[in-house]
C-alpha cells in the first residue's frame, strides 16, 4: 500500500449544520456512512458566513456546503480541496465555473428531495384548495357564522401544471395519480416531448400551462434564463380561480406582479416557499394578504429528506476520494478532463480499508 493514501480525508460541513454547542441540529444527516469508512472524518466549520471563506478551507479535503454560498474569492487556495457537494439540488449561489477553474469537483444530490417535496407540493395543493388557513381562523375567532362564505374545492377534476419537469414534478405527478384530476400539463423546453408524454402528462407552452391549470406549481432551477419567468403577463392569464405553488427559488416569479395578482384577485392564491433576498427578519409583505400560504424555505423539510440529502452528498464526495467517479450529481463533469484536477485527485484519494 503506497503511503500517499495513509492520509485521512477531512469532510467539512459548513457552522449552519450545527448547534452552539456543537451538536448537530438534524436528527440524521447521513453521517453514519462514514462509520464505513474508518480514514474518513468530518469536521465543523466553526463560523457560518453566507458567502465561504477561503480560510475556511484550511485542511478540508471536501465541503458540504447547505445555505454557504460560493463564490471564485472562496477558492482562492484549493489545493487540498477535491470536491463540494451542496446539499440538495439549487446551486444558484455556487459559481459553478469558479469551482472547475480550482480543480474542484461540485456536486448536488438529485433524487434525494424528491419525495419530500412532492409531498410538500401536494400538501399546499390541499391546504389552499381546502382553505385550511381561512377556516383555522374561523375556529380561532368564533365565526363558525361565516363557514359558507369559505367553501373549499376538491383536487378533482382539476388540472395540475408544473413550470420544468425534473424529479420533484415527475414524483409529484405520480403521487397525484388516483386523485380523479384530469391530465397533468408540464412545461419544460430541456426535456423532449416523448419523455414527458411516457409520465402521462401533456407537453404544452407556457403560456398554454398558465391558461388551462388549476395549479400552477414551479419545479425549475433559477438562472439567467427563468429569472422573472412568470410575471404580469403569465399571471394575467391564470384562471382566477387557479392558484400558483412556488417551492423551487425565490426570483423565478416576480414578487411585485405576484403581489398585485393577490391583492387584485385576480388569481385565487398562492402558496410560496423561496423568497428573493431570503432569509429575512422581517415580516414579508405577503403576510398582509389572506390568500397566501407562507413558509421559510421549508416546507419539504422532513428528517427524512435530510437524511436522504446527507447521505447522497456524502455518498458522492467519499466515491471521489475512493477514485471513483460518482454515478450521479456531479454538475461539472469537464473538470475530470484536467490534468491538474487528476494529479490532485491522485494525491487525495485514500484507501477503503
Amino acid at each position: 500500500m503506497s503511503s500517499q493514501n495513509q492520509h485521512r480525508f477531512r469532510i467539512g460541513l459548513t457552522a449552519d449544520f450545527f448547534s452552539t454547542d456543537g451538536s448537530v441540529k438534524f436528527k440524521d444527516v447521513g453521517l453514519s456512512l462514514l462509520d464505513e469508512h474508518p480514514r474518513m472524518e468530518y469536521v465543523a466549520l466553526k463560523e457560518y458566513h453566507g458567502q465561504l471563506q477561503e480560510s475556511q478551507l484550511n485542511g478540508i479535503n471536501g465541503l458540504i456546503t447547505m445555505t454557504v454560498g460560493i463564490t471564485s474569492n472562496s477558492l482562492t487556495s484549493t489545493e487540498d480541496l477535491l470536491a463540494i457537494a451542496r446539499f440538495g439540488v439549487g446551486y444558484d449561489d455556487i459559481d459553478v465555473d469558479a469551482c472547475t477553474e480550482a480543480d474542484v469537483a461540485f456536486l448536488t444530490t438529485p433524487g434525494a428531495v424528491d419525495r419530500s417535496m412532492a409531498e410538500a407540493t401536494i400538501t399546499w395543493m390541499l391546504a389552499l384548495s381546502h382553505r385550511v388557513r381561512a377556516k383555522d381562523q374561523l375556529v380561532r375567532q368564533g365565526r363558525w357564522d361565516l363557514v359558507p362564505d369559505f367553501m373549499g374545492c376538491e383536487l378533482r377534476d382539476r388540472t395540475f401544471g408544473s413550470v420544468g419537469f425534473g424529479g420533484i414534478a415527475r414524483a409529484t405527478v405520480k403521487l397525484l395519480q388516483g386523485w380523479g384530476m384530469r391530465p397533468p400539463l408540464a412545461y419544460d423546453p430541456y426535456v423532449p416531448p416523448a419523455e414527458i408524454r411516457s409520465y402521462g402528462v401533456k407537453p404544452v407552452g407556457l403560456n398554454d400551462l398558465m391558461a388551462k391549470a388549476d395549479f400552477v406549481s414551479i419545479h425549475c432551477p433559477l438562472n439567467n434564463e427563468t429569472r422573472n419567468l412568470i410575471s404580469k403577463s403569465q399571471l394575467h392569464l391564470m384562471k382566477r380561480e387557479a392558484f400558483l405553488i412556488n417551492t423551487a427559488r425565490g426570483g423565478i416569479v416576480n414578487e411585485d406582479d405576484l403581489f398585485e395578482a393577490l391583492s387584485n384577485n385576480r388569481i385565487a392564491g398562492a402558496a410560496i416557499d423561496c423568497f428573493v433576498g431570503e432569509p429575512f427578519s422581517e415580516p414579508h409583505r405577503f403576510s398582509q394578504l389572506e390568500n397566501v400560504l407562507l413558509a421559510p424555505h421549508a416546507i419539504g423539510l422532513t428528517d427524512e429528506i435530510f437524511r436522504d440529502i446527507g447521505s447522497a452528498a456524502l455518498r458522492g464526495i467519499v466515491e471521489l476520494a475512493c477514485g471513483r467517479k460518482p454515478m450521479k450529481g456531479v454538475i461539472n463533469p469537464e473538470v475530470f478532463e484536467r490534468e491538474s484536477f487528476q494529479a490532485k485527485w491522485k494525491r487525495l484519494r485514500v484507501s477503503e480499508s
